[in-house]
């Protein structure tokens, strides 16, 4: 992760001047790992988010709203004692650690003003948020504790010596002179790439910020320490005096790179001009926040979709298991006919019957050559009583074969809705979709309704169906996707009129497609592409041809009863399509509503 030194101190010139003397009204402690510090300064309220989160330990400003724990924890409890209420009256980060400290002024138990530093170390999985105190230089408290058990160089634990992080003999980018840059990047070994020699012998420079200071210097970044001479080391040196100086005047040149889709990709103190993509500028707090909230939210959703997603595969298995038993049990019933023609075959021939015969061989002549059958009897019966026994078993099995078809069917029917759930998940592109979809197992009874208590008034306010995706044609039509079954219904049964035209992928689960026909003849190209986003929006989206059905709307009908997102059609027709990944980005929105 590219959270930097450099970065860390973009950071914290920036929180000088807008948190340096704010009051500290409140902090939460919303993740296990993670702070939220709210500061008041006249004029402004706002959220200073600490984590020593293994993978995304961090510091800057947030807007981002946080879900907090309904009992704080302890850690949480002790900074409330000892911060809330407290001036902040300074940050401090040594040379260009990735250690920020945050001074504080606060009254103690006595109403005497006394300091205390709020340090976050973002160190990857050694990250962590203590809180000090200078005056008896002991650590007050940490939102990880560790003895000497876990590390032999220093505890973190109430009333032990703080220690700063083991140094990792680095040289501090901002007291350098040009010698002492080279013997040190002449320390590495030869075969290795500049980039990584800088980032290991120069503290608070990640992969990134090193790759980009060589691309500065108008070297290749694989190029390795071997086949650098002279001229190398005076342009390296230049472009990394240049923008360390700068740094050490406070002049940095916040970016974050998004990728084609705009999502965040990568962030820094400097532009990022050696990556190809489109760069946006700010304030480091700024773009920070947008990275980590896009990331956060990424991790959110496929966390959702995992849950869901294994959900649906345990369910599946069972179903599967439960048609693999009934296809047992039907083929064992496949004699069924036998039997009857046995009882027919024995009350024809009763008089050739007596009681006491183990067999007896009758011509069956249902059949053309009146082939001889061998029929095996209960000495214990009488004639009449095999012959009533064979239609009895005849009787059984019938309705037993008409019972497994049934449940056969059903598990069918069930399986194909899982697999409809199942490919809504994969292509959710949002937490509310995958919401829609967790509420819609709980309707089905899949999982379970959570506890009243559990339910905020907010959430359900905001319990509503999401909007189908809307796009527009190359020829001007407007196109309707539903993503889930709830929208598949809400598209079909209420959006689209009756001269619309409807498509889905041909006995695959997946969206609905509306074409709004106005009353128009369809163009093909239309056609063709709004069969394009019914194969993209189906389990076959990764498949080259997807067969896709389309007819007239007023020909597709949900029966009383069905399952969301099930309907019947007729009429139809079919045409192949290949699902295109770029098809939705090609297309463009409509510029209003009209849903």
């Amino acid at each position: 992760m590219p959270f930097d030194g450099l970065v860390l101190a973009s950071v914290c010139g920036e929180l000088k001047n807008k948190l340096a003397g704010g009051r500290i009204e409140r902090i939460y402690q919303p993740g296990k790992m993670e702070l939220v510090v709210l500061v008041y300064k006249p004029g402004a309220r706002q959220k200073l988010l600490l984590s020593a989160d293994p993978q995304n330990a961090r510091a800057h400003l947030t807007t981002a709203a946080r879900e907090n724990p309904s009992t704080p924890p302890l850690f949480c409890m002790v900074l409330r004692k000892h911060l809330e209420g407290g001036r902040i009256t300074g940050f401090f980060q040594p040379g260009l650690e990735r250690v920020i400290v945050i001074k504080i002024e606060s009254r103690d138990e006595l109403g005497f003003l006394s300091e205390k530093h709020l340090i976050c170390e973002i160190m990857g999985k050694h990250s962590n948020i203590i809180l000090y105190d200078p005056a008896s230089d002991t650590v007050v408290d940490g939102i990880k504790r560790y003895s000497h058990a876990v590390s032999r160089f220093r505890e973190v634990l109430p009333g032990r010596p703080y220690l700063s992080p083991p140094s990792q003999g680095k040289l501090n980018p901002l007291a350098l002179e040009e010698d002492q840059f080279r013997r040190a990047c002449l320390e590495a070994n030869l075969n290795t790439p500049l980039p990584n020699v800088l980032q290991k012998q120069f503290e608070g420079l990640s992969t990134v910020t090193c790759r980009e200071i060589i691309y500065r210097a108008g070297l290749s970044p694989d190029i390795i320490l071997d086949h650098c001479g002279d001229y190398e080391f005076r342009v390296i040196w230049e472009a990394f005096h240049k923008i360390i100086s700068r740094a050490g005047r406070g002049v940095f040149e916040p970016c974050l790179a998004a990728g084609k889709k705009g999502e965040p990709l990568d962030f820094a103190a400097l532009d990022l001009i050696h990556l190809e993509q489109t760069n946006k500028h700010g304030e480091m707090n700024s773009l920070l926040d947008t990275f980590f909230t896009a990331r956060d939210n990424q991790e959110r959703l496929v966390r959702a979709k995992n849950a869901v997603t294994s959900l649906l595969n345990k369910e599946t298995a069972k179903l599967e298991k439960k048609l693999n038993l009934y296809t047992e049990d039907y083929d064992n019933t496949a004699g069924a006919e036998k039997l009857r023609l046995f009882g027919e075959l024995l009350t024809a021939n009763l008089y050739r019957l007596a009681k006491g015969m183990a067999e007896i061989t009758l011509e069956n002549y249902y059949e053309e050559s009146s082939p001889p059958v061998t029929i095996a009897l209960d000495t214990q019966r009488t004639p009449v009583e095999n012959a009533q026994a064979c239609f009895k078993k005849y009787s059984k099995a019938k309705r037993t074969r008409e019972a497994l078809e049934s449940l056969m069917g059903q598990a069918r029917d069930e399986l194909a809705y899982l697999e409809g759930i199942k490919a809504a998940a994969d292509y959710a592109s949002d937490l509310r979709e995958l919401d829609e979809i967790r509420q819609e197992l709980v309707e089905q009874g899949y999982l379970k309704q959570p506890p009243p208590g559990r339910v905020t008034a907010k959430q359900k306010k905001e319990k509503h169906i999401t909007k189908p995706l809307s796009f527009v044609s190359v020829d001007g039509f407007q196109l309707f996707v539903g993503k889930n079954n709830r929208q598949n219904d809400v598209l079909t049964t209420k959006i689209a009129r009756g001269e619309d035209i409807w498509l889905h992928a041909k006995d695959i689960p997946g969206a609905h497609v509306i074409i709004r026909t106005e009353g128009k003849e369809t163009p093909p190209s239309t056609l063709s592409e709004a069969a394009g986003l019914a194969a993209l929006f189906s389990k076959a989206r990764k498949s080259k041809n997807v067969p896709v059905d389309y007819t007239l709307k007023k020909h597709v009908h949900k029966p009383n009863g069905a399952r969301p997102g099930m309907v019947i059609y007729e009429h139809q027709k079919t045409i192949m399509a290949s699902p295109d990944e770029e098809l939705a980005e090609r297309l463009s929105p409509p510029p209003a509503e009209k849903i």
